[in-house]
């Protein structure tokens, strides 16, 4: 077997919709790609008003096993859920129960392929490409932009942050890995995930999967966290110019105790349940230890109950899969459980994440 394509994802996810329509809404995202391709959205769940997980892969076009593991795990649990079975993942065991409770008790929102333009040129011209494939008009090495630095969090970084905080992210289009984006949101990938965000309030928790690291990341990303100072935030532009520097007392970024607590714990599940499918350890840790961001989709979502506390509090995650972007597939399989494995383990947890 080989890796799904993008037009092969969206025929995943249709046929799995047409096979199990009682358990699925297939969502058309609104905004086409810069190459004119519509991406969709799998819901699974058999009841409305019940708390929603949101699953990202493919943001980053040469990591090929988020999409596949995605897919992977919707046709799992619906195919578990009709025949009234459970799931094994390697060593890692989910009863029948379990599987009913969370098709029946929540909704897991499925989005494979944030960015299938770029998928399309990493599996047929460049295996290394990472960004979308915005054009612009110096060509060559300045085409695309990465979706993971455009999000609407901290994004003017030559503002918000530190010169010297050597924060993994860069206003020059013509950077073939980080380029943010002339502005904050700019790309359709983006707007699509702030879409579902916007018109799907039951979303509580977000996953974005990656590879490859391994390793389970949590909020924040933009400096070390910290909970005695309120005053230190993202909001406040007192702080600008001082963030991200590594281990010095001018600026934390502020998170709640019981926040900290949930991710932590929710992390945790996540490690354990990884780590019964074949021993594979992926450690847990607060995004900014793996380098500091800004623009990043895990903490965007987290963030937007802070600017405004009408929207939902959606605790952000990073899942970074496997330790290369493609490999065999007898390793992806493996890959793809466990990532099946970390995403169970969290959806039968959601509702231990405080509320805002």
């Amino acid at each position: 077997m080989t890796y799904l394509n993008p037009a092969e994802v969206e025929s995943a996810l249709e046929n799995l919709a047409a096979a199990y329509p009682s358990a699925t809404e297939l969502i058309t995202c609104p905004n086409p790609t810069h190459e004119g391709r519509t991406t969709r959205v799998l819901r699974v769940g058999t009841r409305s008003g019940v708390d929603g997980l949101l699953l990202l892969g493919g943001v980053h076009a040469r990591e090929w096993v988020p999409p596949d593991a995605l897919v992977s795990l919707a046709a799992d649990l619906l195919e578990a859920h009709g025949l009234g079975t459970g799931l094994v993942y390697g060593g890692q065991r989910y009863t029948a129960d379990e599987v009913r409770h969370v098709v029946e008790g929540m909704a897991v929102y499925v989005f494979p392929c944030v960015n299938p333009d770029g998928r399309a040129h990493s599996q047929t011209a460049d295996p290394l490409w990472r960004k979308n494939r915005r054009p612009h008009p110096r060509g060559g090495g300045c085409v695309g932009v990465d979706v993971n630095r455009n999000f609407d969090f901290l994004w003017d970084h030559t503002a918000k942050f530190a010169p010297d905080s050597r924060v993994a992210t860069s206003a020059d289009p013509c950077d073939r890995q980080v380029y943010r984006g002339p502005s904050a949101a700019s790309e359709p990938e983006t707007r699509n995930v702030v879409w579902l965000l916007d018109t799907r309030p039951d979303i509580r928790v977000l996953v974005d999967v990656h590879s490859a690291v391994p390793v389970i990341l949590h909020a924040w990303g933009s400096d070390e966290n910290q909970s005695t100072r309120p005053e230190q935030t993202f909001l406040d532009p007192r702080f600008d110019g001082l963030r991200g520097r590594p281990r010095d007392s001018a600026y934390g970024e502020y998170i709640t105790p019981a926040d900290l607590g949930a991710v932590s714990a929710l992390s945790q599940r996540m490690r354990d349940a990884v780590k019964a499918v074949r021993g594979v350890d992926y450690p847990v840790e607060q995004a900014y230890g793996l380098y500091p961001t800004s623009g990043a989709s895990d903490d965007y979502a987290y963030s937007r109950h802070f600017a405004d506390p009408a929207k939902t509090k959606v605790h952000g995650f990073t899942i970074e899969c496997g330790r290369t972007f493609q490999p065999s597939w007898a390793e992806a399989e493996q890959v793809i459980r466990e990532v099946g494995s970390a995403a169970l383990a969290l959806a039968l947890a959601v509702p231990a994440a405080p509320p805002g």
